[in-house]
């Protein structure tokens, strides 16, 4: 509850060194949001349309990487690619891990969220991909295409237009998920506006940025993804008819 006696000063967020803290923040989460959704679309593309293809091989192999990383929670990712990680791998390379590695907190965080996330943008992909195959696959294959021909060229770019508003929530998991870099020490910007509270005790003002800048930063993304999802419907629209 807050006390009557607390004293508003928003002033604090504009003073030295405090700005200058939260200014790097917004930065450290802009980076690890887009890092992690980088990684997430190159290894969620990939797996999810080796999941779709028509092989018992691949769905096996696939479908292990979804269940593992898709299953444990993202924290406990984080905390084994910082923390167990390194002290598994040949030793040379986890000294370099623990030592050498630039940013390790920012990189770790990258890998963990995007890695996670890759494997719920696999599962779009695949669900996209199972929407038009009933249909498209039996025409693809009667103007002559082989299967792959029919998966590559037909099914897959008609699919990945299709995802396109599922994928925007998947974008704001994984934004709103960079937060967690703060437990193994990236000063993004919820660990800035904690450490403003501590030095400060102006948790109220700092957390109350931090709020805005999330949300900013959430409508932007969703619409810049209304964008691309009106572009590549209308794009699918004119190549229906």
């Amino acid at each position: 509850r807050l006390s009557m006696n607390y004293t508003w000063d928003w002033s604090v967020l504009i003073q030295s060194p405090y700005l200058g803290w939260l200014v790097s923040g917004v930065g450290q989460t802009l980076a690890a949001s887009a890092g992690s959704w980088i990684l997430a679309m190159a290894v969620g593309f990939l797996i999810g349309a080796l999941r779709s293809l028509p092989y018992r091989w691949t769905d096996v192999a696939t479908g292990v990487y979804v269940q593992v990383f898709r299953n444990i929670p993202p924290l406990v990712q984080l905390f084994l690619w910082f923390f167990v990680f390194p002290e598994i791998v040949p030793e040379a390379l986890g000294d370099w891990i623990k030592g050498q590695m630039p940013m390790p907190e920012l990189t770790t965080t990258i890998v963990a969220i995007g890695l996670f996330a890759g494997a719920r943008v696999a599962e779009q992909v695949r669900a996209g991909v199972d929407t038009v195959r009933v249909r498209l696959l039996p025409a693809a294959l009667a103007t002559g295409l082989t299967p792959l021909q029919a998966y590559r060229l037909v099914l897959f770019p008609i699919a990945l237009r299709r995802i396109v508003a599922p994928l925007t929530s998947e974008l704001l998991i994984t934004i709103k998920m960079s937060s967690i870099g703060l437990t193994i020490g990236l000063m993004e910007l919820t660990a800035q506006s904690r450490q403003i509270e501590n030095y400060t005790f102006h948790g109220f003002e700092a957390y109350a940025f931090a709020t805005a800048v999330y949300l900013v930063i959430g409508l932007l993304a969703t619409g810049i993804m209304h964008i691309v999802n009106r572009r590549l419907t209308g794009s699918l629209a004119g190549t229906d008819r």
